[in-house]
């Protein structure tokens, strides 16, 4: 079976999709967002980058040919962004939950709207 015939990797996959719709859909309007609304969309983070973390490491313990040109294509996609070449994408990940991190910490600071 391939990797993407997987019912598991399409619903990741489906998700990911998903969230990130959901994420785009509003991000420019984050700043007038009552702060309910900004701390859902910074869960909605949170949750896309915990999918996005589960799919590389399914990626990158496949041998499936289309899995690891999948992983190619995120490494040269982090790359054209701005991370070197032959980075480890789990610590773009960390510094990603680092970064929702600091959101929900500045939303709860006490002159946070």
């Amino acid at each position: 079976m391939s990797f993407f015939d997987s019912d598991l990797v399409r619903s990741e996959m489906t998700k990911i999709s998903d969230l990130q719709e959901e994420i785009y859909k509003s991000v420019f309007s984050f700043y007038t967002m009552s702060k309910d609304e900004k701390l859902k969309h910074i869960e909605k983070l949170e949750e896309l980058i915990d999918v996005q973390k589960v799919l590389y490491m399914r990626l990158s313990l496949s041998d499936d040919p289309e899995a690891l040109k999948m992983k190619e294509q995120i490494l040269l996609s982090a790359e054209m962004m701005g991370m070197p070449k032959g980075a480890d994408m789990n610590v773009l990940f960390k510094d990603m939950s680092k970064m929702v991190d600091l959101m929900k910490n500045q939303l709860d600071a006490p002159d946070a709207a």
